[in-house]
């Protein structure tokens, strides 16, 4: 392999390196707040029913002190904290009122699949619930994407 061949080469392996960098570096697309000036996400990894009311509370309290259309809440539940996002949680009215004012709650397919597996039957979750398919993943993309994690 020729000089020119080898440094062609080098070249193309550092782009293909830094190119996902380059693509993490730009922000979350956020359509349905565009003036967002704030980005939390609340990992809810837990089925304590305290912890599950703590999520709640933080997520209605962030809307209450920003106008809603300048932060953006995601919840992402995964783990033992899908338990919020079925149907039969106690809480659904008030994860549903969080929804209605721009609240996202994600639910983790990962779990849902291990959870079909272990015991033959898929939890039923809320209709608005997004499915994502791994849920820490979810909370690494966001982050990378300038939202902060807090995990109540």
């Amino acid at each position: 392999m020729d000089m020119v061949t080898r440094r062609s080469a080098m070249a193309a392996a550092v782009m293909m390196t830094l190119a996902p960098l380059a693509l993490r570096a730009q922000p979350a697309p956020l359509p349905d707040k565009p003036f967002a000036e704030h980005r939390i996400v609340l990992q809810l990894s837990d089925n304590d029913p305290k912890k599950e009311g703590l999520v709640l509370s933080v997520a209605n309290n962030l809307i209450k002190a920003y106008d809603p259309d300048k932060i953006a809440v995601e919840v992402v539940a995964f783990g033992p904290g899908i338990d919020l996002l079925r149907v039969e949680n106690a809480n659904r009215t008030r994860v549903e009122s969080l929804i209605a004012q721009g609240v996202k709650f994600d639910v983790c397919v990962n779990t849902l699949d291990t959870i079909e597996r272990e015991t033959g039957k898929r939890p039923v979750v809320i209709p608005k619930a997004i499915p994502v398919q791994v849920g820490v993943g979810q909370i690494l993309s966001l982050t990378e994407n300038g939202y902060t994690l807090v995990r109540p």
